[in-house]
């Protein structure tokens, strides 16, 4: 008997727990309805990085908080009644959660907090007026931003540069994500957490330096194999201007050939000429050699044909001497 009341004791109290938590469980479910139903919905569009390219088609005007921001929250409520004002402006309001999105606050390189820009067909503009309703609305009406210059095509959240500026926002946000669950979660020491990062970046320097030198040793080989690869191109060129170059150098030779004939044949020529005229000197030489021996013949005989003439005369004279006699 005490089991069975205890059991039906058991029973009846779980019976009550139950009906409490349906009770609560009803009771909140009917407090959001009537004060979603209570409060009017929000014409303010939340951007994030899945349709954030809605704001490069029409007129935008799109606000950059957090939550913990103080000017932000003052801002609040100016927003949503701007939001409200967007159908007679024919523009569309829309807000970015910067600590939900950190993408997005790279991507439009966003460093201060509220940011406000303009955007039409994907031309932007840094909003830097008062935050009022009024400024606001007539910064639009009254077409104010035509005045204001726009961001540069560098610079545009659409361009690469800032893609790739997105992508290191997106890596840090993973990055203190990774930290908290490290340190809170896990419950590692802080200083280890930073040595786990350390490591971790200096082993994805190692292997993107190996990348890199993978590609530019494709892209640049070394100078040994450079140097033997332009080695057999010089070759090659060098075969076959030698092969181009054998014809007019035969002609060349040819004509070399002929000319040197032809001095030789010059040369001969003065040599012949040369040794001629020596000759004939020389006989010219011989001539006038000849000529004085004959000369001096001539001179020596003379005196002899005298010593003769002399040497008759006085035989003549004895003979006639003696005749006397």
């Amino acid at each position: 008997m005490a089991a069975g009341r205890g059991g039906w004791l058991w029973l009846r109290g779980g019976v009550a727990v139950a009906a409490l938590l349906l009770a609560a469980g009803l009771a909140r479910a009917s407090a959001s309805a009537g004060g979603s139903a209570g409060e009017p919905r929000s014409r303010v569009q939340v951007l994030g990085g899945s349709n954030w390219s809605l704001v490069l088609q029409g007129q935008w005007m799109v606000e950059f908080y957090a939550p913990w921001c103080p000017a932000c929250q003052q801002i609040e409520l100016t927003w949503e009644s701007f939001a409200k004002e967007s159908e007679h402006l024919e523009i569309t309001v829309g807000k970015v959660d910067v600590t939900q999105e950190p993408g997005l606050s790279g991507r439009f390189f966003v460093t201060t907090l509220p940011t406000i820009y303009h955007a039409k067909d994907g031309v932007f503009r840094r909003y830097r007026g008062s935050r009022t309703l009024e400024d606001l609305q007539g910064y639009v009406s009254e077409r104010k931003w035509e005045a204001v210059e726009p961001v540069a095509g560098w610079k545009s959240p659409s361009s690469m540069m800032m893609h790739g500026m997105a992508g290191l926002f997106h890596l840090s946000g993973w990055i203190r994500q990774i930290h908290s669950y490290l340190t809170g979660t896990l419950g590692i020491h802080v200083w280890i957490s930073y040595a786990v990062f350390v490591l971790a970046t200096l082993l994805i320097g190692l292997i993107l330096g190996l990348i890199l030198v993978l590609i530019s040793d494709c892209l640049c080989p070394s100078k040994s194999r450079y140097r033997a690869e332009t080695s057999e191109v010089i070759e090659k060129e060098n075969v076959e201007n030698a092969a181009l170059e054998e014809p007019e150098e035969d002609a060349e030779l040819s004509a070399d050939d002929a000319e040197e004939t032809a001095e030789v044949k010059d040369l001969s020529d003065g040599e012949d000429a040369a040794n001629s005229s020596a000759d004939d000197l020389e006989e010219d030489l011989a001539l006038a050699k000849e000529s004085e021996e004959e000369e001096t013949e001539d001179l020596s005989e003379q005196p002899l044909a005298e010593s003769e003439i002399e040497s008759s005369v006085r035989q003549r004279r004895r003979q006639v001497a003696d005749s006397g006699l």
